[in-house]
């Protein structure tokens, strides 16, 4: 495709840029730049901008001020994917794991061979191959959670954006979901925006990091962004990234006297 972002590639580039609905400003000043093949967290609370900035990048908010750049390739509706945090048709029906997946091809025009390759490719991908004809519904969390990614993965995106999908998850679920997103952009490229909470799993996962907070978005490379000055900043309580033996990141919010 001529208009396909090349990795590091900038697909998203803002200046200025104030978001909000009518008179409520919801990001006072945006400054905030992607490339393609990065794997982006954004971090805060609810309410606090996060899915108002992503309706801006896919064009469903119009920018108050500033400068909002998104590469055409975006506005390509085959080239997002989209995970949400749990499935969203009536548990009630009965459901194959092929049926759920291509779903993920309503809107886009493809021949049945070509639907039956990208439904293969796709549960290769997440770890479902062979399960196809299998009820959805009788699948472990983890695996419903791995169906969503391979629904969205259907399209053959360039993009995905991943709203809290490991919410729920134990944390061996969590970790097999993130362990697959992680391989996603590492061997296949996707450029990759993943909504949470959780600071823990942005510090081991994340290549660049936004955090909302009080209007404003500090962003950046990981390591520049998940630092104890930035966070005691954004947070207003002192926080500390470190690793355990292992090599897990570790999140300790710091006692007033100071942090073990």
């Amino acid at each position: 495709m001529s208009q396909r972002a090349e990795d590091h590639e900038v697909i998203v580039k803002t200046a200025g840029l104030r978001l909000g609905y009518g008179r409520r400003v919801v990001l006072a000043q945006v400054d905030f730049q992607m490339r393609s093949g990065e794997f982006w967290f954004f971090i805060g609370p609810n309410g606090e901008g996060k899915t108002t900035l992503l309706r801006a990048i896919l064009g469903m908010v119009r920018p108050q001020a500033g400068q909002l750049w998104v590469h055409p390739e975006l506005g390509q509706r085959e080239r997002i994917g989209f995970v949400p945090q749990r499935c969203d048709i009536n548990p009630t029906l009965p459901t194959t794991v092929r049926e759920f997946v291509l779903l993920g091809l309503v809107g886009i025009y493809t021949d049945r061979r070509e639907a039956a390759v990208r439904l293969g490719w796709a549960l290769e991908r997440v770890g479902l191959d062979g399960l196809e004809g299998k009820d959805y519904w009788s699948l472990s969390g983890g695996q419903r959670q791995r169906a969503l990614v391979a629904r969205a993965l259907v399209r053959r995106p360039s993009v995905l954006i991943l709203d809290e999908p490991t919410n729920g998850l134990d944390v061996a679920a969590e970790d097999a979901v993130l362990r697959l997103l992680a391989e996603l952009n590492r061997e296949e490229k996707h450029t990759l925006l993943f909504v949470t909470h959780n600071l823990a799993i942005a510090a081991r996962y994340a290549t660049h990091i936004a955090l909302f907070h009080a209007g404003e978005v500090v962003s950046g490379p990981r390591q520049e962004v998940l630092n104890r000055q930035t966070l005691e900043r954004i947070y207003g309580v002192a926080v500390e990234i470190s690793s355990n033996q292992s090599g897990t990141p570790v999140v300790t919010v710091c006692l007033p006297e100071g942090c073990p």
